[in-house]
């Protein structure tokens, strides 16, 4: 049991890691201007749309990724046997990462299509709420009540 939390341990850090990879690489390319940054920066009408979609979007995806997943191991996983919870605790917790680098992806993308400091500043929150999402053994352990084994 103790090899099969490592591995949802090594596989949750892998997947948090790539989760910043993606707006990492996005924020350099649009730096670097590797899309069309500004385009749509005099376009009033798109700016807002864009603006609207991004801030939409992100006080839909912060709470539902935060709150859904607590729903879900309070109601699902908290009857499962432990082989089978650590494998949905994972793939759950990946659909929450999902769910949040959608709001920062739109978000970061209305930045430099509108230069709009609305979607840089929703993309920031998405990014922070990430942070509740921080994996750990301790925190695995503790969400799925399972006790560490003492050596002696």
């Amino acid at each position: 049991m103790e090899e099969q939390i490592k591995r949802a341990v090594r596989n949750l850090n892998i997947s948090y890691v790539f989760f910043w990879v993606l707006p990492a690489f996005l924020l350099g390319a649009g730096e670097f201007e590797l899309f069309p940054v500004g385009g749509l920066a005099d376009n009033a009408q798109a700016i807002y749309y864009f603006e609207t979609i991004g801030i939409l979007l992100t006080a839909l995806c912060v709470p539902l990724s935060l709150k859904l997943f607590s729903l879900v191991l309070k109601k699902e996983i908290d009857y499962m046997t432990i082989t089978l919870a650590l494998k949905r605790y994972v793939q759950w917790n990946i659909v929450r990462l999902g769910v949040l680098e959608v709001a920062i992806v739109v978000n970061l993308l209305c930045y430099y299509l509108t230069l709009s400091s609305t979607g840089n500043l929703c993309m920031l929150i998405g990014l922070t709420a990430s942070l509740f999402c921080l994996p750990s053994e301790k925190r695995l352990r503790n969400e799925l009540h399972i006790a560490k084994d003492e050596k002696r």
